[in-house]
């Protein structure tokens, strides 16, 4: 097998245009795969070449990440196409068995019998491996014409390898995502599969009478990597397991709540992402409707009020009431209340802490009170830790609420032994 190795000139690559610089280097503008695709074109216009693509080198084959062909319509190449990497010309550069620079393909005798020298036709080819951060090779940043091309220099493969350098940026940094996903999809698999999700419950109590008349459901992670349970329904979202793990945590505070009074509520956390796509009938079948509050966060958006409020009919048919979680933190939590019509509005503890002497807090708390009187609404005052804050509370018109004054995130047995239940 003949042995090539190329000698780069020492001259500095000639600079790029400030627009083009700015188009596949600001993240901010640009997503990958549209700077990607700028830098093809650039590059095989500027070259002179009929096709430019990015490859990547996996499994014992070569994919087309990134074609650009122009209205070359001899060419049918188009992204997600695959072939051998063994007979490639991408993996023969990055294996030293050929140069970076073949001005004519057909007088090589390492070229003329791969495939692609016939096939597509190549003449003159380009390539200049992509190295990504970590130092692995991830494929190449090619060119190539049907013809051969004396004319290419030295200098014309010096801004290849710059297109190649800040391609292995973006691809680089889309790798490192990809990684992070399949991380967190593991681990979220994890807690499914070992069952370390397990589940608390907060007492909701009359501020009045001190009776508990709910239990809030609360996650609670038995893991290595300790997180709090907020972090690990984010990363959920962004490993994709959003679904699976908050189904897990309701199905895990329904078989807890059977251990429960029937008179007591279970409220449980369910973001519009999940009320979205999850089956309406497994959601009723995960659900106990007649005795569960089902809220929903100030943190998750929801784009669509109507598709919310027809997906949560069914369960509020069967009994089910709705909470909008955290009311007063924010201003998604307003539109919330304003869209969904909640049977429980969530006063957030925000407004809760030290609202005996904060009047400002004092003032927004009589606002969102009046509101849930208007509309039939019923107020519960989330994180209430002192005694002058539940009085308070009640002074203003809150009958329920819940915190550590009242109550900590407990088992069913802490539960019963502390006389809750």
């Amino acid at each position: 097998m003949e042995q090539f190795k190329w000698c780069g000139m020492t001259e500095s690559a000639p600079r790029l245009g400030p627009a083009l610089f700015k188009s596949v280097l600001d993240p901010a503008e640009n997503h990958s795969a549209a700077a990607l695709q700028t830098m093809l074109k650039a590059a095989r216009n500027h070259l002179g070449m009929d096709v430019a693509f990015v490859s990547n080198l996996k499994d014992g084959r070569r994919y087309f990440d990134f074609v650009d062909a122009g209205h070359n319509a001899q060419v049918t190449l188009t992204p997600g196409d695959s072939d051998p990497a063994e007979t490639s010309y991408c993996q023969k550069v990055v294996d030293g068995e050929l140069p970076e620079l073949i001005h004519d393909a057909r007088k090589l005798h390492a070229t003329r019998k791969l495939p692609g020298t016939h096939t597509l036709p190549v003449g003159s080819h380009m390539s200049v491996p992509i190295t990504l951060d970590n130092g692995e090779i991830y494929g190449t940043f090619c060119c190539f014409s049907h013809r051969p091309e004396p004319g290419v220099t030295n200098r014309d493969m010096e801004i290849l390898r710059t297109f190649a350098d800040i391609a292995s940026l973006h691809i680089s940094r889309k790798e490192a995502e990809r990684s992070k996903k399949e991380e967190l999809v593991s681990e979220i698999e994890r807690i499914l599969r070992e069952d370390r999700l397990h589940i608390a419950l907060q007492p909701i109590i009359d501020l009045r009478s001190r009776e508990v008349v709910g239990l809030e459901a609360l996650s609670r992670f038995d893991t290595p990597a300790r997180k709090p349970p907020n972090i690990w329904f984010e990363e959920a979202q962004q490993g994709g397991m959003q679904e699976k793990l908050e189904l897990h945590a309701i199905e895990k505070a329904m078989a807890t709540a059977e251990e429960i009074p029937g008179e007591i509520y279970i409220s449980v956390n369910i973001s519009p992402e999940t009320i979205l796509e999850t089956d309406k009938d497994d959601l009723l079948n995960c659900l106990h409707p007649a005795r569960t509050i089902v809220e929903v966060t100030e943190h998750s958006s929801i784009e669509d009020y109507d598709l919310i409020a027809e997906a949560l009919r069914p369960l509020r048919d069967r009994g089910a009431r709705l909470a909008v979680d955290d009311a007063g933190a924010g201003y998604a939590s307003f539109r919330h209340i304003l869209s969904l019509e909640p049977d429980i509005i969530k006063l957030d503890m925000s407004i809760t802490r030290d609202i005996d002497t904060d009047y400002r807090k004092q003032a927004l708390a009589k606002s969102i009170i009046a509101f849930a009187e208007a509309t039939g609404s019923e107020i519960v005052a989330e994180g209430i830790e002192t005694g002058a804050e539940l009085r308070e509370l009640r002074m203003l018109g809150v009958h329920k609420g819940q915190g550590y004054l009242t109550g900590k995130p407990m088992t069913v047995e802490e539960l019963r032994s502390g006389g809750y239940i």
